[in-house]
């Protein structure tokens, strides 16, 4: 079955949105039942996020929301921590810039900028949902807890990442990687010169 390269990008999202809001739901509910009194929080937002939009853009602002979402509902927060964790999140989207600045291709080929890249996602984030919490009134010094208390999905993120890259196609635009793939199979369905099925002729 041949797909546009819309429903294809449409399946792709909701493929991975299904599994963040999988993923955030079940880290969340396990933290809550059986490490309820840990001071670290795990999130695997940052790192779908990264990968999304290195793959398709600014349509990765509906896993920032969803990543929110699905932490919201598993964890029984209430309508500040949407706000917080759905609006903040969204600042993730600040790295289109430096995909926009350096292009996709360098950051994504170079494992130094991969990791800054996913490095400047979370550090967006925080900020964010910082920012957002202030509307709450919530102290200024704040955002130092809030980053320690999540550093553990910066780890996670790059660690994530870094896996990603190596895998081909993953961590890569996808209308470059549709581009490339096709070009690689026409390569292999032209025979080269002196192929035997010339040489029969």
């Amino acid at each position: 079955m041949n797909l546009s390269v819309k429903q294809y990008r449409n399946i792709d999202l909701i493929i991975m949105l299904i599994m963040l809001a999988a993923a955030e739901a079940l880290i969340t509910v396990a933290a809550r039942v059986w490490f309820p009194y840990e001071l670290y929080s795990l999130s695997p937002t940052v790192a779908i996020v990264c990968i999304v939009m290195m793959r398709w853009g600014p349509y990765a602002a509906v896993h920032a929301i969803g990543g929110g979402l699905a932490l919201c509902i598993a964890s029984g927060a209430g309508l500040k921590a949407y706000a917080v964790y759905c609006v903040g999140n969204c600042f993730a989207l600040a790295s289109l810039l430096m995909l926009k600045a350096l292009g996709k291709e360098k950051i994504r080929s170079a494992l130094t900028l991969s990791l800054a890249f996913t490095a400047v996602t979370f550090f967006a984030v925080q900020i964010g949902r910082w920012a957002v919490s202030l509307l709450f009134r919530a102290p200024l010094g704040s955002i130092v807890t809030m980053t320690a208390t999540d550093s553990l999905s910066l780890v996670f993120a790059l660690v994530t990442v870094f896996i990603a890259r190596r895998m081909d196609g993953l961590f890569e635009d996808q209308m470059s990687y549709l581009v490339r793939t096709q070009s690689e199979r026409r390569k292999e369905s032209i025979p080269e010169e002196g192929d035997t099925m010339y040489n029969d002729m």
